[in-house]
């Protein structure tokens, strides 16, 4: 590919072309249903409009995977991916095992330790992970939304874990856990999997993720515990054993795991569930022996030899020289015992109690009241619970029991939240709000008001008796060494240095002088658009702005981008969620990618993440892969826990038909409080069998199935499955008169799904306010937003953008890949911004980013005059929208030195996990 002219371009110049990423672009973190599908067929020029005599000289299997249309309404036709689009590309790669790679074990470990991973102080939404590292094995306990992220920044390999172990199964402990299979599964030519373990709630996890998780990529899930009250085909270690006994789930010559489960008897207040079980891991390693003594061997008359080595395994030998049996116990050092660690987790203070009163723990207890024999040493305790059980007489009462124990406190706490996890994406956001604070507020993480409530080492000290070992909050990256044992204990060598927003600062003014410049003309720019808002702009090439925006008040409507890029979280952009916040009449979101609640509380701090979270009426789901909705378990948990006690209404779910699949399924594992739409019930079709007497009103967005999907076409069948026809609403009616209710009470005139071309089932939605009067009492309509989800540009797209104000539209790809944008039913930035023009949009934004463009994507400034590219946490209030392309040629100034790392990234171990997969820019 030729080079383009690196001034009309942002992201890439020559020196990291295009086609140069093409060939390093990052392995799909979702590969197997998301955005990164199997391998797409043998490329081939691909062309936005091909003669028909191209199109006769492909072979039948080339004419059904790239298909072209002309819809009645354009001229241009388009091409897609048909097999893709139907879902048939699944059965063209040959099914995967996912065996787990052998390893041959060191049973000596000359490196052995436990570390934190993601303490979750920033945002506090998932459970905080642990590594138990050894030379040839990895174990992960729990993981949270976030985990493959933090690991990406901070150069974990997770490609050498071995198994996954869960202290509980709910979105807080297990969010991160589909991602992180998918990953795996897509890793290398054969695919990676990992034993994950568990209670026996695990089987419900299981279960739901089986709705879009290939069942290979799940075989080595295993839980423990007594068996669940249903058939269960997951296998199950130990169900017939007592509930208080140890379950030993590994056991080889390097570690010996073992679980012990805490299970209150307690009901929750509602009565219709127990307690969640919770579990204590105890990690044991093998005692160490003696170190030979070879002149003590030589004294009683043994030459150097093969004998030596007897001796050191334990075995006794005959002297050489006298007529005595030489003993191991002879020539060896005293044997060190292996260090033993502990994780427990105690979500609540009846599982504290239970844990004081186990007996299954006695036997680790180092209290002079222990008179067992064989009682072991604990080293090492992580503590997983909450300050507020940690802080309990009956969990204080029970660390006690271990005198010489280290003990590190990784759970929730105030402490050291205004340092961020993500330190690369928390750098760019910091950036771009000095930049432009007006589309990017001050990250919440960063509030002052969170520095006023950290907990300081005085009060912390406070909290434990003078008899306990030493306890210390846990830090990210924070070791505790196991081996070699001369260095048994805390290690804080490979903590991050924190990360504040005046560091930030410094930085950029340092790298770019002139940006506090260009800051203060975005300053004078903003003022003077806003001050002849409505009066003409030649640089727009607009006469006026749409009438809807007339004297918009700013607590109206404001968009915020939690999520810009497609198929996996990285370090710059998480995968995609967008959060429409319509102020005192609501919020709601549209799709729900993981790590969604986290990028909530980054955005707006914890006390203000909960606040949207309560307020949040609806949630949108455009399709069922895993970078579009796996976060969505998290947010509805945590709805319930905020709304608990509180007389509320449901959260209304919309999405495809295999959505509530996973749903009702996961709901047996934790109440999700939500009712649930498919997206075909609120087509303009759809609505229109509700409200029959008007249904003038309800067909602005033109018809539901659209010319590509009507009677007759090949797409057809991808649309409109014969289980459940379009035109049966029956059963839904009370929830869509419900979500009608809602909307009315929300502002909302409108909440129309469309089906795009991406895979079966996939939609776009409309979103229009309602009318409202001006100043002078005149009736104006409201505005009009369009969110493209994942699609190629098609019929449909640009009949539902007919007059939108602003489109949200995936750009998933440069101009120049648009072969591969065909192979995987994306858009790339041109097509996106040509459906805008197309359609007449007022203002276009750009999104769902390939993560091959890890800060900013490859953009031709010449097609962005009524467009602008999205970042994580851009906010865009809907009285600000019409100077959204005015902004963005300054960040090709913020982003010039792209190419040169701008981190100072603490090293870390070499040996310490970084994907192979992942290019180097990746990670840079």
């Amino acid at each position: 590919m030729a080079h383009q002219n690196p001034g009309g371009l942002f992201g890439f110049s020559p020196l990291k072309s295009s086609s140069f990423s093409l060939f390093r672009r990052p392995f799909s973190l979702y590969p197997i249903f998301a955005s990164s599908s199997p391998p797409p067929p043998p490329r081939r020029k691909w062309t936005t409009s091909f003669e028909e005599q191209n199109r006769k000289s492909r072979s039948p299997m080339e004419r059904d995977k790239a298909t072209s249309f002309n819809p009645p309404s354009s001229s241009d036709s388009f091409e897609f991916n048909k097999r893709r689009a139907a879902g048939l590309d699944k059965i063209d790669k040959p099914k995967k095992n996912l065996k787990r790679n052998t390893r041959t074990l060191n049973p000596t470990n000359t490196i052995a330790y436990v570390q934190i991973l993601g303490t979750g102080m920033d945002t506090q939404d998932t459970s905080p992970s642990v590594l138990l590292f050894f030379d040839k094995q990895r174990f992960i306990f729990n993981a949270g939304e976030g985990l493959q992220r933090f690991c990406t920044e901070h150069k974990i390999k997770l490609s050498k874990v071995d198994h996954i172990f869960l202290s509980r199964v709910c979105s807080e402990t297990a969010g991160g856990l589909p991602g992180l299979l998918l990953t795996l599964a897509g890793i290398g030519e054969e695919g990676l999997s990992v034993n994950v373990w568990g209670p026996s709630d695990l089987k419900y996890l299981v279960d739901a993720m089986r709705s879009f998780i290939p069942r290979a990529a799940m075989v080595h899930t295993r839980s423990f515990g007594p068996s669940l009250n249903t058939s269960d085909s997951t296998p199950q270690i130990g169900s017939s054993k007592p509930p208080m006994d140890h379950y030993v789930l590994v056991d080889d010559e390097v570690v010996k795991i073992s679980a012990i489960l805490l299970e209150p008897s307690r009901l929750e207040e509602s009565g219709s569930k127990t307690v969640e079980t919770s579990v204590i891991y105890v990690c044991e390693l093998p005692e160490i022996n003696g170190k030979f003594d070879p002149k003590k061997a030589m004294a009683l008359g043994l030459r150097a030899g093969p004998k030596y080595s007897y001796l050191q395994s334990g075995q006794s030998v005959k002297s050489d020289f006298k007529d005595i049996t030489v003993h191991p116990s002879d020539v060896m050092g005293p044997s060190v015992l292996g260090p033993v660690v502990l994780l427990v987790d105690c979500p609540t203070e009846s599982h504290a109690e239970e844990l004081l009163s186990n007996p299954s723990m006695k036997s680790y207890y180092s209290c002079p009241d222990n008179s067992e024999d064989g009682a072991k040493l604990v080293n090492c305790i992580i503590h997983l619970s909450p300050a507020s059980v940690t802080n309990s007489s009956a969990y204080q009462c029970w660390m006690k029991r271990f005198q010489s124990a280290q003990h590190i406190l990784a759970g929730h706490e105030a402490k050291n939240m205004e340092f961020p996890i993500l330190r690369a994406s928390s750098r760019i956001t910091a950036r771009l709000n000095y930049l432009c604070p007006q589309f990017f507020p001050a990250p919440g993480i960063w509030s002052s008001q969170h520095v006023n409530n950290s907990i300081n080492s005085t009060s912390l000290s406070k909290c434990f008796d003078s008899n306990l070992g030493e306890s210390i909050s846990a830090e990210n990256l924070l070791k505790f060494t196991l081996r070699p044992h001369g260095n048994l204990g805390v290690d804080r060598s490979c903590i991050p240095s924190r990360l504040t927003s005046l560091r930030v600062m410094d930085e950029l003014l340092s790298e770019i002088p002139e940006i506090s410049s260009k800051t203060e003309e975005i300053k004078r720019l903003w003022n003077g658009l806003h001050n002849k808002m409505m009066i003409e702009e030649p640089w727009l090439g607009e006469s006026t702005v749409p009438s809807c925006l007339e004297n918009i008040r700013r607590d109206d409507m404001e968009i915020v981008l939690l999520g810009t890029g497609s198929s996996q979280p990285s370090k710059y952009r998480n995968v995609t969620a967008i959060y429409i916040d319509l102020f005192s009449s609501g919020s709601m979101l549209l799709d729900c990618g993981e790590g969604t609640l986290g990028q909530l509380k980054r955005r707006y701090g914890l006390e203000g993440a909960d606040e949207a979270v309560r307020n949040l009426r609806c949630i949108w789901i455009s399709h069922i892969h895993a970078d579009h909705h796996t976060g969505l378990a998290r947010i509805l948990a945590r709805r319930r826990e905020l709304l608990k006690g509180v007389a509320h209404e449901p959260a209304i779910v919309v999405g495809p038909r295999p959505l509530k699949n996973f749903l009702d399924a996961y709901q047996r594992l934790e109440d999700l409080n939500m009712e649930f739409l498919d997206c075909r019930n609120i087509t303009t079709t759809s609505w229109a069998s509700l409200e029959a007497t008007r249904p003038e009103k309800i067909t602005s967005s033109g018809n539901a199935e659209g010319s590509l999907f009507s009677k007759g076409s090949p797409m057809q069948s991808i649309y409109k499955r014969p289980s459940s026809p379009l035109t049966d609403n029956s059963s839904a009616l009370p929830f869509m008169k419900k979500l009608k209710k809602v909307l009315g009470e929300m502002g909302l005139e409108e909440l129309i799904s469309f089906p795009v071309v991406h895979c079966p089932q996939a939609f776009g939605v409309v979103v229009k306010a309602a009318e409202r009067k001006n100043i002078t009492g005149d009736e104006i309509p409201g505005w009009k937003m369009v969110y493209s989800g994942d699609t190629r540009p098609c019929p449909e797209m640009v009949e539902a953008s007919k007059g939108a104000t602003v489109l949200i539209h995936e750009a998933t790809f440069e101009d120049a890949l648009i072969e591969e944008a065909v192979a995987k039913n994306h858009s790339t930035t041109k097509e996106a911004i040509d459906v805008g023009s197309s359609a007449g949009v007022y203002r276009t934004v750009l999104t769902h980013f390939s993560q091959r463009y890890p800060k900013i994507p490859v953009i031709d400034e010449s097609h962005m005059h009524k467009t602008c590219i999205a970042f994580d946490m851009m906010s865009i209030n809907m009285a600000d929208i019409h100077v959204l392309p005015k902004i963005l040629p300054y960040f090709k100034t913020l982003f010039r030195n792209q190419l040169v790392e701008d981190e100072e990234e603490e090293e870390t171990d070499e040996d310490s996990l970084i994907s192979d997969e992942v290019p180097s820019f990746f990670i840079n």
